[in-house]
């Protein structure tokens, strides 16, 4: 394991540490786990459909939970660090600023992976009542996992911008809720309607959406377009946060 390797998995680990040392961790997973119960089988009318699928009543809430969701385990990423001063140290360290985001970044991926491989009783559940497609639930699963570190990332940037851990919030939620109406088709369906508006202009502001790229996924197909979107939506945040660090410790 390379040094660089090995200083990204220290930052991790202590950031994984650090969620499940209090109780905070623990209160969120069985929060999003009652959650997406609610939503699958209460809005969702999981029984009432009859079809062993789990696109429309579990995978379709996804991007709108964690829309408040993801933001709630970020806000702290780096405003807490600000907060209480703790930043120029972790700054100062035989580490670089890009380590630390990545580390941090990963840290609170791997706990929504956690949160997100918990729900596996919904997939025992349709499997007992029926025959359903498993490559279609398990892309289902990828790119819900896609849309959690999108919006981490997103997170991660405005974290760095404060630290006041609300503003984060907010700001965060913002964003991702502009990611969202800018593919959703009651927003987009009138915007097609309006002659003047030509339709590349349409599909232009929808390629941005993660709705557009989320749903590809979620009805089986593993499209490269949609990966390089996520890499993305996950990278460029990342690398603004790197900037915004770069400006603190100069």
């Amino acid at each position: 394991m390379s040094t660089s390797t090995r200083h990204i998995w220290t930052i991790a680990k202590r950031e994984l540490v650090g969620f499940f040392a209090s109780p905070v961790a623990y209160v969120f997973i069985v929060i999003y786990l009652l959650l997406t119960g609610f939503f699958t089988f209460m809005l969702g009318f999981f029984f009432e459909r009859g079809e062993a699928s789990l696109a429309a009543p579990f995978f379709f809430w996804h991007p709108w939970l964690y829309l408040f969701l993801v933001p709630a385990v970020g806000m702290r990423l780096w405003s807490e660090e600000r907060r209480l001063g703790t930043i120029e140290l972790l700054l100062t360290m035989p580490i670089t600023p890009w380590q630390a985001i990545v580390g941090k970044f990963l840290a609170s991926w791997l706990f929504l992976a956690l949160a997100l491989a918990l729900t596996f009783p919904v997939v025992i559940t349709v499997s007992y009542l029926g025959d359903p497609d498993m490559g279609a639930i398990l892309t289902g699963y990828l790119g819900s996992f896609l849309v959690a570190g999108a919006y981490l990332a997103i997170t991660s940037m405005t974290s760095a911008l404060t630290r006041n851990q609300v503003i984060s919030f907010i700001l965060s939620v913002v964003v991702c809720f502009f990611l969202i109406l800018c593919g959703w088709e009651p927003v987009t369906r009138p915007l097609a309607s309006i002659e003047w508006i030509p339709n590349w202009v349409i599909r232009t502001v929808e390629s941005f959406s993660v709705m557009t790229h989320y749903l590809s996924l979620q009805r089986g197909v593993i499209d490269s377009r949609d990966l390089i979107y996520f890499l993305s939506a996950m990278g460029f945040p990342l690398f603004c946060t790197g900037v915004i660090l770069r400006g603190l410790r100069a």
